[in-house]
C-alpha cells in the first residue's frame, strides 16, 4: 500500500540506441524522508535523476504520482506536480541579479518572458513574491547577495542561490542533483543541515558522490550498478551489503 503523496518510478528502462542505460529500476519517495541514489560513474544515476525530471524519455516503465498513475512529467510540468530540481552545475541566469532569478524560480512567473510577466502582476502579488525571495535568502543565510548579479557570485553562494530558486515553487518533492559537488567542508555541513531541516516538510531525493553526505541525511539509499538496482536499503544496510560494497563503497567504513 503506497502512500498517496509519495512518488514512484517502477520497472523503468531506459535504451540509448544499443545502450541500455538502466534496466527495469524501480524508485519510490515518501513524504518526509530523504533518499539517496548513488553508484559507480556510468551506472545510471544521472539517466534516473533525467527521467524523473522529464529530460529524458523512458523506453518503458511507469511514474505514479499521488498514488495515481500518470504521463511521464514534462520539464515545464515538474512545478505543476509539485516537484523542483537542481543541477549538477549551478544553471543560474548570470546577468540577472540573486532576486531576479529567484523570482523565476516562482512558479506563477512566466519562464520564458520573465519581465513581461512581472509587469503583468498586481503591485501586492510582486511584493508577496519578494518578500518570499527575502525569506528564503535569510533562511539560506545569504541575504546580502540578494542585489548581487549572479555571475559576480562565489560558487558556493551560487548553489544556495540554485536552492533558493528551486524552493520558490514551493515543491513537495525537492530533486538535488550533486549538491556537494565543488563545496569546501563548512559548506557541506550547513548542506547536511538543512537537508535535515527541509525534509520535516518535504520529501528529497539526492544523487551524490559525497558518502558524508548520503549516509547522514538519507533514510533509504538505492544503489545502481551498471543500470541494474543491486541494493535498497537504509545506510547502515548499504554500508555492509557485499554487492554495494564489491561495486561502490570500497570497504565496509564507505572509504
Amino acid at each position: 500500500m503506497h502512500d498517496p503523496a509519495s512518488l514512484r518510478l517502477e520497472s523503468v528502462t531506459v535504451d540509448f540506441g544499443g545502450l541500455r542505460a538502466l534496466s527495469n529500476v524501480s524508485i519510490e519517495i515518501n513524504p518526509g524522508e530523504v533518499v539517496g541514489i548513488i553508484g559507480p560513474n556510468g551506472a545510471g544515476k544521472t539517466t534516473l535523476f533525467n527521467v524523473l525530471s522529464g529530460l529524458v524519455h523512458p523506453t518503458s516503465g511507469t511514474f505514479y504520482m499521488g498514488g495515481a498513475k500518470r504521463n511521464w512529467p514534462k520539464p515545464h510540468e515538474l512545478t505543476q506536480l509539485g516537484i523542483a530540481r537542481t543541477l549538477q552545475g549551478v544553471g543560474l541566469f548570470n546577468d540577472l541579479t540573486v532576486n531576479e532569478n529567484l523570482l523565476v524560480g516562482a512558479s506563477h512567473v512566466e519562464r520564458d518572458n520573465f519581465f513581461k510577466s512581472l509587469l503583468g502582476l498586481d503591485r501586492n502579488k510582486q511584493r508577496h513574491l519578494y518578500e518570499e525571495a527575502q525569506n528564503l535568502l535569510a533562511e539560506l543565510q545569504i541575504a546580502e547577495y540578494a542585489r548581487e548579479l549572479a555571475s559576480s557570485l562565489p560558487y558556493p553562494i551560487s548553489k544556495r542561490v540554485a536552492l533558493a530558486r528551486a524552493l520558490m515553487c514551493k515543491p513537495s518533492t525537492l530533486l538535488l542533483d550533486e549538491p556537494a559537488g565543488g563545496l569546501g567542508v563548512e559548506d557541506i555541513e550547513w548542506l547536511k543541515e538543512f537537508v535535515l531541516r527541509f525534509r520535516s516538510e518535504k520529501s528529497v531525493l539526492l544523487v551524490e558522490h559525497h558518502m558524508d553526505v548520503i549516509m547522514n541525511v538519507c533514510d533509504r539509499i538505492y544503489v545502481l550498478n551498471f543500470g541494474e538496482l543491486i541494493a535498497h536499503g537504509t545506510p547502515d544496510q548499504i554500508k555492509h551489503n557485499p554487492l554495494v560494497i564489491a561495486a561502490y563503497l570500497g570497504n565496509e567504513d564507505g572509504e
